[in-house]
């Protein structure tokens, strides 16, 4: 996996991002946030969003960003997800890692949340994230929404 790069969205990746989100419907994703999804790839921001894909010899294999509220000293991972005939390859921890790394970057930021469902929320607990509220059905029929928080810096008294 060494030649696989991470690199910042461009709008040039609109298109294979677009794919990626496709072939994770209907299991990970409504097909009614397709809209919300694209409207945030043309709304990326550098300087409250970064948006992050992983590539290998030119092709997007998944993305993901970290939206950054410095007043509130937390980040939201938002919109993460890996080519569906690549899922099982680790893309998804790269990715997440490469999002974390991120976050920790930034002076001030105490907690990243996040938003997924009843299929990859064990895999968000894998990287520490806790359950902070489940909605039935949140996302969609079939999708429960499960509100997520990682603490960044978590003291030895907690």
């Amino acid at each position: 996996m060494s030649d696989i790069l991470s690199r910042p969205y461009e709008a040039d990746d609109l298109s294979a991002c677009l794919a990626i989100f496709d072939g994770n419907v209907p299991v990970f994703f409504a097909p009614e946030e397709r809209v919300e999804f694209c409207e945030y790839l043309e709304s990326v921001d550098a300087t409250t969003t970064r948006y992050l894909v992983l590539v290998r010899d030119g092709v997007v294999l998944a993305c993901g960003g970290l939206t950054i509220d410095q007043a509130q000293g937390k980040a939201s991972l938002s919109w993460g997800m890996v080519d569906r005939k690549l899922h099982g390859q680790r893309l998804g921890t790269r990715l997440t890692l490469a999002r974390l790394t991120l976050a920790r970057s930034v002076p001030g930021l105490l907690e990243v949340v996040l938003s997924t469902s009843q299929h990859t929320q064990g895999f968000y607990e894998g990287f520490g994230f806790k359950a902070s509220l489940v909605t039935p059905r949140g996302f969609g029929p079939a999708l429960d929404r499960w509100d997520m928080v990682l603490r960044l810096w978590e003291t030895e008294s907690q």
